[in-house]
């Protein structure tokens, strides 16, 4: 591997790093890339997923529910409790942006930019259920990736957004209490996991790269509120997109102070590489409510959704929700869109002219003359929040990810299906067969591993 990598590339870290440290960081690339996993919190613990489980894990030092494996002993995402969004796979230095930030429930927080999700997932389980989460991703094919894991991860608070740093920044003065910018780079540090980005590689990307970062980060900054903390990552090693970038920043920003700067290494850390360094804006705790954009949402406006398409207020709750959740929330807090029924997360503000490509936890779709629930509301319940439950050993789960139907004496309506206590998705039972409403574009076959007894 290390014969592959860019000559200017290697020329540049053999003069950043200490004598000592060169051939150590040279060899890092003779291994595989790290593999990791975070604990999804919002859905279970660690113990609820080795119960089930029994994997050899070792935990990641800068976050609590971060862990490392070895591929060889365990595919953890090849398991059904993968697809029930009970963990992420993320690499493991890549966990620490996200924990630096430091957030707490109730918090009003922006993730930048976002895809493929696995920080916002950390930022959703800090916040646990409470506040306002902002996830945004400015490529198109790439929020809708976003958008899919927010959605298999279970998360309630998030509105998924396909927007420029730009725009955002011109809407969103002062607002948020916390900004994630784990930005675009010139991806370094994903040399082992990925050939293409040896290939993309190049003196003149990691130019552009720092230019595009500056402007990102200048937006970041209108957004963050006085008091509020702002976390910018890469996963690259360049000064210039790392150490130069912040210095450039408080340059331009004298309201900003460093408060951390941290850079994991490949030969130091069971990771592929992470910079990352924390921001503070100057100032008071408080901003008053006329300063923020359009207040709260107002679901009878009709204009808060997609360009050229609106939200409208809820005619009616449908009865087949009171039929499946024990605590279901209050109706004023949610919204159609188009077809789709939505709960807003507490504090929404308007949407109108932005592109969202999910502005909550989608309830369910009206077809017709019936209300159907959503795979989404279905991966963000927890089994004693369900009126109807029915737990599926590990054969079932594998059969119903497939598609199948389930035979099991049971109410007839809707039920939702688990396996170890971990939400799967909607079944609906007739007559002791429960027809399988599991996705078609989501099925897959998982491998099988020893369930807990009773399970």
């Amino acid at each position: 591997m290390k014969t592959d990598l860019p000559l200017p590339f290697l020329n540049k870290m053999k003069a950043l790093l200490p004598p000592e440290e060169w051939e150590a960081f040279l060899s890092s690339y003779d291994g595989p890339a790290p593999k990791g996993l975070r604990v999804n919190t919002l859905k279970g613990c660690f113990s609820q997923l080795q119960d089930a489980y029994d994997l050899p894990l070792s935990p990641v030092s800068w976050e609590p529910e971060g862990f490392s494996y070895d591929e060889t002993l365990a595919q953890p995402g090849k398991l059904v409790l993968h697809e029930a969004g009970a963990y992420y796979i993320q690499e493991p230095s890549a966990m620490l942006p996200a924990t630096l930030l430091a957030v707490r429930p109730g918090e009003k927080v922006l993730d930048l930019c976002a895809a493929p999700g696995g920080k916002t997932l950390q930022l959703a389980c800090q916040l646990d259920g409470k506040g306002l989460l902002l996830s945004n991703e400015i490529h198109p094919a790439r929020a809708k990736i976003l958008s899919e894991n927010t959605e298999r991860c279970g998360i309630r608070n998030a509105i998924i957004c396909n927007e420029t740093s730009a725009r955002l920044a011109a809407r969103f003065p002062a607002f948020f209490d916390k900004v994630l910018v784990d930005a675009p780079c010139s991806g370094e540090g994903m040399f082992r996991k990925n050939p293409e980005a040896v290939r993309e590689w190049s003196p003149e990307n990691v130019t552009l790269c720092a230019a595009r970062q500056d402007e990102i980060l200048d937006h970041a900054a209108v957004m963050l509120r006085p008091g509020g903390r702002l976390v910018y990552s890469t996963c690259t090693f360049s000064p210039e997109e790392d150490e130069e970038a912040v210095s450039r920043f408080l340059s331009r920003h004298p309201d900003f102070t460093l408060s951390h700067m941290e850079k994991l290494l490949p030969h130091k850390v069971c990771g592929d590489g992470q910079f990352a360094a924390v921001l503070s804006r100057n100032g008071g705790d408080f901003v008053p409510d006329d300063h923020l954009p359009g207040a709260a949402f107002d679901p009878a406006s009709k204009k808060a959704g997609r360009r050229g398409s609106g939200h409208a207020a809820s005619p009616v709750w449908p009865e087949e929700l009171t039929a499946l959740w024990k605590n279901e929330p209050a109706p004023e807090r949610t919204v159609s869109f188009g077809n789709h029924l939505y709960l807003l997360p507490e504090g929404a503000f308007s949407t109108d002219g932005l592109k969202i490509l999910r502005p909550g936890l989608c309830l369910g779709e009206w077809k017709k003359d019936r209300f159907e629930p959503d795979h989404a509301l279905a991966l963000a319940l927890r089994p004693e929040e369900a009126r109807c439950v029915v737990s599926l050993d590990e054969k079932e789960a594998v059969s119903y990810l497939l598609g199948n139907t389930i035979s099991r004496e049971t109410e007839n309506g809707w039920t939702l299906l688990t396996f170890a206590d971990y939400s799967l998705g909607f079944g609906k039972a007739v007559n002791s067969v429960i027809k399988n409403h599991y996705p078609k574009g989501l099925r897959t076959q998982c491998a099988l591993r020893s369930a807990p007894q009773g399970s």
